[in-house]
């Protein structure tokens, strides 16, 4: 399993996180020609090896026309799904948007397919987020964790006038994790850079076991009296002698709580939260609770290593007053992925097997509702067509 961790040692932006991984080994010229591949207006992407308080850096600089148009959430949506990216980085993308336009919504009390970006819609913006996205496909980075984060104090200049730091989208974004303000009167952490935390960091705290295999540093832009860098870490998840014995059962827990006052209209929302942190699995089921009052359970289950982080989102989000933790041990099957052909374009398929045969095979639900909203046939005709052609394949 390779690892990502993030320590934020000056904060975090999208163009530090994106030097950062350049330095640590993501092929700058492989990532600029996928960036190409956006349909945006032309932009001119550089690097340049800078030195900040004694540590050798990577600054990344784009130079972008200023944008004519207020792009929104669903334009942004429909960017990525035409865009020519691998679906991994397609996918983190689109969970780091979907992060942005969720605190846009909260902050500025709007329904999401209605939030529209401004500064995070400039062109210098996405090809930082997606940038990233790239980036963490090139590493072939599988999880991700981060430090605690510095924020900075005070007010700074926006588009709408002085706003507080950290910003409200940044509160938002980085609900549940362990933030301080290091003392200093600059804004160290951008909507974009905790975007990015909050889409593929699964914890906060220290470092996670792992043999160190690359290391990179990204520069920001203020001068401090502290480097004013983003460290990226890479390796691959060290594992004691027993633990790396192959055996189908592994050991999980499940987190539970009875909700009774929870507005329903936020079930999804904190569901959303919960597999972006990590979750294998959430879900809710209804019961009746005393008195008769209707309610339900939520459900999470998870790896150890993650229950904590599960459960500060649970406290948080839902305002329950306690947790039941259940140890269990879970069989999975043996995991591969493929693609197929379909005559609309192009579908994953995950394939389950035991002791060697396969046992399950799963389009991938995103690939054929994408197909299906551009050829404008339906989804169930697209899920049927890759299902047989999988199963032809597997044959």
């Amino acid at each position: 399993m390779r690892l990502a961790y993030f320590d934020c040692i000056a904060g975090i932006a999208g163009d530090m996180t994106l030097g950062a991984l350049i330095d640590a080994g993501a092929d700058f010229d492989e990532l600029t020609d996928t960036l190409r591949g956006l349909a945006i207006e032309p932009v001119e992407i550089t690097r340049e090896e800078v030195e900040v308080q004694g540590i050798r850096a990577i600054k990344v600089h784009v130079n972008a026309p200023e944008a004519s148009v207020i792009r929104t959430y669903a334009s942004i949506r429909a960017l990525l799904d035409q865009s020519e990216l691998p679906d991994d980085a397609r996918h983190t993308a689109h969970r780091i948007f979907r992060r942005l336009a969720e605190a846009e919504s909260k902050v500025h009390n709007k329904e999401i397919e209605l939030v529209t970006f401004h500064e995070i819609g400039a062109l210098d913006s996405i090809v930082d987020i997606v940038g990233v996205a790239v980036g963490l496909s090139l590493l072939g980075v599988e999880r991700a964790f981060a430090s605690a984060v510095p924020t900075g104090f005070g007010m700074h200049r926006t588009e709408h006038g002085m706003a507080p730091i950290p910003s409200p989208a940044v509160v938002e974004l980085l609900r549940g994790a362990p933030m301080y303000s290091r003392g200093v009167p600059f804004e160290l952490v951008t909507p974009t850079g905790a975007a990015i935390l909050s889409a593929v960091s699964e914890g906060y705290g220290d470092m996670p076991r792992m043999r160190l295999e690359a290391v990179g540093y990204g520069a920001g832009t203020h001068r401090l009296d502290f480097p004013n860098v983003l460290r990226i870490l890479v390796g691959e998840e060290a594992v004691s002698d027993a633990a790396a014995e192959p055996s189908p059962m592994t050991g999980e827990v499940v987190l539970e709580t009875n909700l009774d006052d929870l507005n329903p209209e936020l079930y999804g929302y904190v569901l959303e939260r919960l597999f972006a942190a990590g979750a294998q699995d959430a879900w809710l089921t209804p019961i009746v609770m005393k008195k008769g009052r209707p309610g339900v359970t939520l459900s999470v289950l998870c790896s150890p290593d993650r229950a904590e982080s599960m459960r500060e989102i649970v406290f948080v989000e839902t305002g329950t007053l306690g947790i039941r933790t259940v140890q269990l041990e879970k069989e999975a099957l043996e995991r591969e992925e493929l693609k197929v052909e379909t005559p609309h374009g192009p579908v994953g398929v995950k394939v389950g097997r035991r002791k060697g045969r396969v046992v399950s095979v799963a389009p991938e639900y995103e690939d054929c509702a994408r197909i299906a909203r551009e050829a404008g046939v339906p989804a169930k005709d697209v899920f049927a067509e890759a299902l047989r052609l999988a199963r032809e394949t597997l044959s």
